[in-house]
């Protein structure tokens, strides 16, 4: 579609590299090498993003350290609700830091689910020797006998249903993980977090969106569930390191939405 142009040359580039990793792998992948390559190329992609998991901890560190400030205003303004709210707003401001710094990891990976849907659940968007239909390309190959262009829809006879079985279930287990560690988080923030206006909201919806990923998963290819599973572990793991050296301290923010994307 013409609305999607711009993106084509992405999604051409992305077969292309999938492709080209999956060539490297194959002498010790086999006919697992696209799968591997998958994982591979999402791996590559949230390297590229770390950065932005190191900017949102640091933020919370920041946050962490207003909590006395922010109690301090709750006493002086706890009879102006509306001065109390603009105070915190304006404090937040000072500070640099925003209570909506957690969302920044999930949006950054949202172009590049995007860029995976297109690729995968929409072949023929992606231009060059690696695209095609379900049955051809990156998509006719295979994960231990099921085609990467198989979605759950179209049955679960032989191999389809434990290999989708396995992935949902990690899916599943991985989104209750970060959803549990998202409401620990909410329980035990800064005290005054949700006077912020829309923090509340926040707060409640935030620990939710985990489990969208499950949802998403059920509708896209399996190459797609693939790369769903590996980014959202990948969030799991770098959510433990980021936060290895701070349960000593107390503070533990909890890690960000995935979209787990």
């Amino acid at each position: 579609m013409l609305a999607f142009a711009p993106l084509d040359g992405a999604v051409g580039a992305a077969a292309h590299a999938v492709a080209l990793l999956a060539a490297l792998v194959e002498p010790v992948a086999g006919v697992g090498a696209t799968a591997a390559a998958i994982v591979l190329f999402t791996v590559g992609v949230r390297l590229s993003i770390s950065p932005l998991s190191w900017a949102q901890v640091r933020g919370e560190r920041r946050r962490a350290v207003l909590a006395p400030r922010i109690r301090e205003l709750q006493q002086r303004y706890r009879n102006q609700p509306a001065r109390l709210r603009d105070e915190l707003v304006a404090l937040h401001r000072e500070a640099g830091v925003s209570p909506f710094g957690n969302l920044l990891p999930a949006l950054a990976q949202a172009p590049f689910f995007f860029l995976m849907y297109r690729l995968f659940a929409v072949p023929a968007a992606g231009a060059g020797p690696a695209a095609g239909s379900a049955g051809t390309g990156l998509l006719a190959e295979r994960l231990f006998g099921v085609p990467l262009g198989q979605h759950l829809g179209d049955g679960l006879a032989g191999a389809a249903g434990p290999v989708f079985g396995v992935l949902l279930g990690l899916l599943v287990l991985l989104a209750w993980w970060s959803s549990r560690r998202m409401r620990r988080a909410a329980a035990s923030g800064p005290a005054g977090a949700a006077e912020v206006p829309g923090a509340a909201v926040l707060a409640r919806v935030l620990p939710l969106l985990p489990y969208g990923t499950v949802l998403v998963a059920l509708f896209v290819p399996l190459a797609a569930v693939l790369y769903l599973v590996t980014t959202t572990a990948w969030t799991a793991v770098e959510q433990v390191v980021l936060r290895r050296g701070r349960a000593s301290t107390g503070v533990d923010t909890g890690g960000s939405g995935t979209y787990n994307s």
